[in-house]
């Protein structure tokens, strides 16, 4: 808990420092030994600090380049910032937008994918079991997984709505370490979801879909009673 305030607050900085101009839209984040020695932090707190801003689409991660302030940040944008940065509030926000839209998407992908989208589907949700089941980080499977059954139920804006959720969802989970806790359940989801997209029955796979995101938010302890999801 300790390290995650501490990461929070390294978040709250780097972002003072984007909005007072500090770092300017586009411009290299310093390497991790200075700004960790600069902020008097250690460098794996400086990287959690750093997925909760690229989670937020502040930052944007290259991989082999940097880490860059995004260029859509305009200097002036200003926003409340405690609402933004504790990583478990802003990972049931996204899973919560989620759970309204996937269910009636995957009802949508039975009715209206090809027989190949389907194929595809079930051939990256067999990707995701492979690499839980070898030891791998299954995050980015699972991701092309949900994001497949989306593009396949053809509506235009979704698809270009809720892989940005996705995208910010799984770094959210990535830096709460969340992959190890749900990767049980995500397989047994999964394999019930599969079950219904390969026979079409739109029913049972928006109930499936609505299941897997309920239970993942139970599992992290991302819902409050009262909720409209809140069976307990």
């Amino acid at each position: 808990m300790k390290r995650r305030n501490l990461s929070q607050q390294t978040a709250d900085t780097l972002y003072e420092m984007v909005a007072d101009g500090v770092l300017a839209p586009g411009e290299q984040l310093p390497n991790e030994n200075e700004l960790a020695t600069k902020l008097h932090i250690s460098r794996t707190t400086l990287r959690e600090a750093i997925h909760i801003l690229a989670a937020q689409g502040i930052l944007v991660i290259h991989r082999g380049r940097g880490t860059f302030v995004s260029s859509q940040i305009h200097a002036g944008d200003h926003c409340d910032f405690e609402q933004l940065t504790p990583a478990g509030s802003r990972l049931q926000d996204l899973l919560e937008a989620r759970l309204l839209f996937e269910p009636g998407m995957a009802a949508m992908a039975c009715r209206r994918a090809s027989d190949q989208e389907i194929a595809h589907i079930l051939s990256l949700g067999a990707a995701v079991e492979q690499a839980a089941l070898s030891g791998q980080s299954r995050l980015e499977a699972d991701r092309a997984f949900h994001q497949a059954i989306i593009a396949a139920s053809r509506n235009v804006f979704l698809s270009r709505l809720l892989p940005a959720i996705n995208c910010a969802a799984t770094e959210s989970a990535r830096m709460q370490r969340a992959e190890d806790m749900l990767t049980e359940y995500t397989l047994q989801d999964h394999a019930l979801l599969m079950k219904f997209l390969k026979v079409r029955d739109a029913d049972g796979a928006r109930q499936a879909m609505d299941l897997h995101l309920r239970r993942t938010m139970l599992c992290l302890n991302l819902h409050e009673e009262g909720d409209p999801w809140d069976h307990s």
